[in-house]
């Protein structure tokens, strides 16, 4: 059987299985190894041998289980889900959100506001998107509603701020990236920094502009003026503070890998918890329980993955596609906006996680072969994907955030706010395309 043709038909099974909504650490597994079973049982000119199949795939499935359970890096996984999970429970992630609320609050748009800031918060310790919006969402989207804020300016800067939650560090997809194509963490999380602060500051800019042309959608929260409020607000939020800067400053600064870092920082969290009375051990255990629970479906996800890329690497898929590009001898920026579009129709319809894992295989040998920097191209996907989250039809963000408000706002609402803040994202993506610097600015300092 021909590699190349078994290696399309392996990548197009597995984005039909997704578009069907089999769980994509299934689809890619399962393909995978349906796949690499024929590529041996039927070698192209050569006979059907049904044992020389099953044992080559055997052979390649226990090999790459081994490699994963022994991945050192795989490790700060469940540590930084343990961080975000305790951190919630502890309500330190709520913290900073309290302190923008208590210092906007008489700003027009300053709850909106503030809820980005707070999700810029909340993703500097969890990592987690999804998790980020439907934490905030249950916090700031009730009160904005109450405030007397339109529908789509409540539910649409908080869907939209929680996309933060993967390209500030510690960022789950970042962790991915960097296994996959051996690049630095450290570096990765650093490069999301200032594009981090980019997008606060390109969605807080549309909030500000949607509010002077139509005043109505952010009416003043008229909240009363106590002494000392906002020092006092502004206090509570060092517990949060100091788990972000364990985390930058300690890898920045070389004092810890950023594996120690998320041990670091979730120890540092659990006893902060439990010192300032705000962590019971039933929520303690919760945490716990939700830790094993996102980190065995990430893991499950991965080890998919895993296969799926040994797979592709014998069809030779990613070769053909690099010596067709140079033939036809098109732009590097013509390459770059095709993997851009792939990312962004994917994104569509595809959970972020799954894309990265999908794309990969394929984009990385592109992105190597025109010389650019894998690390510049880690923070674009990961923006991408950040895209993709708010992106109808299958806009997750928005659903999670649907979700939280119930019958209050239709979904079409949610997305035709979420409409203004995709402008931003277009501008930000671009910024960081052909500016590269901001990217790599932090880590080329290292």
């Amino acid at each position: 059987m021909d590699p190349f043709m078994l290696g399309i038909c392996g990548f197009l099974l597995v984005v039909l299985l997704l578009v069907l909504r089999v769980p994509i650490a299934f689809a890619l597994g399962a393909v995978a190894v349906g796949c690499t079973f024929l590529f041996y049982a039927w070698p192209e000119g050569g006979e059907f041998n049904m044992d020389a199949g099953w044992r080559s795939a055997a052979t390649i499935v226990t090999a790459n289980s081994y490699a994963f359970v022994h991945s050192f890096e795989l490790t700060m996984v469940p540590l930084f889900i343990l961080l975000s999970q305790v951190a919630f429970h502890a309500r330190i992630t709520t913290d900073i959100y309290n302190a923008a609320r208590v210092w906007l609050a008489r700003l027009p748009g300053g709850l909106a506001i503030a809820s980005i800031l707070g999700c810029g918060g909340f993703s500097a310790i969890t990592g987690s998107s999804v998790a980020c919006a439907a934490a905030m969402g249950r916090i700031c989207t009730p009160e904005m509603l109450k405030a007397g804020y339109g529908p789509r300016l409540a539910t649409s800067s908080v869907a939209v701020g929680g996309t933060l939650g993967s390209l500030i560090p510690p960022s789950v997809p970042f962790i991915l990236y960097g296994i996959f194509t051996e690049t630095s963490i450290s570096k990765l999380f650093l490069a999301g920094i200032l594009p981090g602060l980019v997008s606060i500051a390109g969605f807080i800019i549309v909030v500000m502009l949607w509010v002077k042309i139509n005043p109505a959608e952010a009416p003043t929260f008229g909240e009363e003026r106590v002494p000392g409020a906002r020092r006092r607000a502004a206090a509570q939020a060092w517990p949060a503070i100091l788990l972000f800067l364990i985390i930058v400053v300690g890898i920045y600064g070389g004092f810890f890998t950023t594996t120690e870092a998320a041990a670091i920082s979730a120890g540092v969290a659990v006893l902060l918890g439990f010192i300032l009375r705000r962590l019971t051990w039933s929520s303690f255990f919760e945490s716990l329980k939700e830790t094993a629970y996102q980190t065995a479906m990430i893991f499950m996800i991965v080890f998919g993955a895993k296969i799926f890329v040994s797979f592709i690497s014998l069809t030779e898929v990613s070769p053909w596609i690099i010596h067709h590009i140079e033939a036809a001898n098109v732009s590097d920026w013509v390459v770059i906006g095709v993997i851009c579009l792939m990312f962004l129709v994917l994104g569509m319809f595809l959970d972020p996680i799954g894309i990265l894992l999908l794309t990969l295989p394929v984009s990385v040998p592109l992105i190597e072969n025109m010389g650019m920097d894998l690390i510049w191209f880690g923070v674009i996907v990961v923006k991408l994907l950040e895209i993709g989250l708010i992106t109808p039809p299958v806009g997750l963000n928005a659903f999670v955030i649907k979700a939280v408000v119930g019958r209050d706002v239709e979904l079409s609402s949610i997305f035709a706010g979420i409409s203004r803040f995709l402008i931003a994202e277009g501008a930000i993506l671009l910024l960081l395309l052909f500016i590269p610097a901001i990217s790599l600015l932090l880590p080329n300092s290292m």
